[in-house]
């Protein structure tokens, strides 16, 4: 089969595509630009765009307010999201039933990213974005970010630049099309679209927005909050190449596995109203934890110059400590393995997504009996008895969580690590993790994110 028609439409199914992608990966010098030219072009964004951002009381909010039945805090219009109570019951782990807030936010939003082939070889057209809950203001984020309520014009504002290549693309030109969660500890049932398309030359590259290969995008991930949460899920569903099946377990197996997990879990979860939940304590400037801890939900108000609209106020989460989010490999007769692990999280339209092998936030565990604290511990040891491929400090969603960071590592252990799998794990190939990311719901957000690393550290043909 040709790679294209003859119209020179890029179809996705052709093993050839993963070929320009593999050409892509090892252009780090850049061909468009140069990484001078790069970082010249992402310091001027971040001087150019304004963007502060300040705590104010829940009373200062404007068009937001707490409901007189529930105290669920939305917004006047009905969209955008809401955040109400949550009470979760669930059948495993040290605490089997809690309350909490939780993010609601129904509709499904818009992650893309626009591949574009420059001097023959394919680029990326990303976007310099400020998010208010940033640590850092700007970061690589994809060609469209958007919440249904901004693309369809519910805030009033400036045109979204690009969608109008992803809200309907053409089939021919899609790379990767598929719906995948957001955090599930935060959002309830939340959804994106991760899209990757190819464009014609006649698409060019905005004032915010750079063409870099897929090498040069690579190279980010490794400095601290440049690539943001939503740029990071959408490159970890991209196409790969490799036989499925020559893991230690094949891909029927493993999607047999994930399925039994699905169906054996019971989480049962109930939207109840923010006023009064249990354990939460509400003030004039945030809801918070009795304890202190796992997190808090705040107000900012925000004046920004690159935006939609010019200025805002609304909620965030704000994240208490720093997470450590962890995946350990290993090669197995050669083939380079990944340890993924079952999680249960009340926000998942199913009872569990795959979890990196390690993934919680030290100050929260602290107290908790059962196996986190001691994966904590023991991903730690590993990081200085093994070899660290990828140790980097990245922030999640800014435009909902306010300076929410994890430190994502990626350790290969050594050959003798052994094969057998505690309950709730398993070594996964990373074609067979690829064909998973070609489906919803399977790996987490924070998988995915350490997928997309994992695919700049290592030769994807020798895996």
């Amino acid at each position: 089969m040709s790679l294209t028609t003859g119209t020179g439409v890029l179809r996705a199914e052709d093993t050839a595509v993963r070929a320009r992608l593999e050409e892509s990966a090892r252009a780090t010098g850049g061909v468009a630009t140069t990484p001078e030219q790069f970082e010249k072009w992402l310091a001027e964004r971040r001087a150019a765009q304004l963007h502060e951002v300040t705590r104010i009381p829940f009373s200062k909010l404007r068009n937001w307010s707490f409901a007189e039945d529930t105290g669920n805090l939305g917004h006047d219009s009905g969209r955008f999201f809401s955040v109400a109570g949550l009470r979760v019951q669930v059948d495993d782990g040290p605490v089997r039933q809690w309350c909490q807030p939780i993010i609601m936010q129904p509709e499904i939003g818009l992650l893309g990213i626009a591949v574009r082939e420059i001097d023959g070889v394919l680029h990326l057209l990303m976007q310099a974005k400020a998010e208010p809950g940033n640590p850092n203001g700007v970061q690589l984020s994809p060609t469209v970010q958007a919440t249904k309520s901004n693309y369809t014009g519910v805030h009033r504002g400036r045109h979204v630049p690009y969608v109008e290549h992803f809200a309907q693309p053409d089939p021919r030109r899609v790379i990767a099309d598929v719906l995948q969660s957001e955090h599930g500890a935060w959002f309830y049932r939340k959804r994106n679209r991760n899209v990757i398309v190819e464009v014609g030359p006649e698409v060019e590259a905005g004032e915010d927005f750079c063409w870099l290969t897929l090498g040069q995008v690579y190279e980010q991930l490794r400095i601290d909050h440049r690539v943001n949460m939503d740029a990071r899920t959408v490159l970890s569903c991209l196409p790969g190449l490799g036989s499925e099946d020559r893991g230690l377990h094949t891909s029927t197996e493993i999607v047999s596995w994930i399925t039994a997990n699905q169906a054996a879990h019971d989480v049962e979860t109930t939207v109840v109203g923010l006023r009064n939940l249990p354990g939460w304590r509400q003030t004039d400037w945030s809801v918070s934890h009795e304890r202190g801890i796992f997190f808090s939900v705040t107000a900012v108000d925000v004046v920004a110059n690159s935006r939609e609209v010019a200025g805002w106020t609304q909620p965030l989460i704000e994240p208490h400590g720093v997470g450590v989010v962890a995946l350990l490999v290993a090669r197995f007769d050669g083939v380079l393995h990944a340890l993924l692990r079952t999680r249960i999280e009340p926000g998942y339209l199913d009872a569990i997504e795959l979890a990196p092998t390690v993934q919680g936030t030290p100050e929260n565990h602290a107290d908790l009996p059962g196996p986190v604290r001691r994966q904590l511990s023991d991903i730690e040891e590993r990081r200085r008895r093994d070899r660290v491929l990828f140790d980097t400090e990245m922030s999640e969603e800014g435009g909902r969580f306010y300076h929410s960071r994890s430190r994502y590592m990626i350790i290969e252990v050594d050959d003798g690590h052994p094969a057998a799998e505690l309950p709730g794990c398993r070594w996964i190939t990373l074609p067979q993790i690829t064909s998973l990311l070609q489906h919803r719901h399977y790996l987490n957000v924070q998988a995915r994110t350490l997928i997309a690393c994992l695919r700049a550290c290592v030769d994807t043909s020798d895996a």
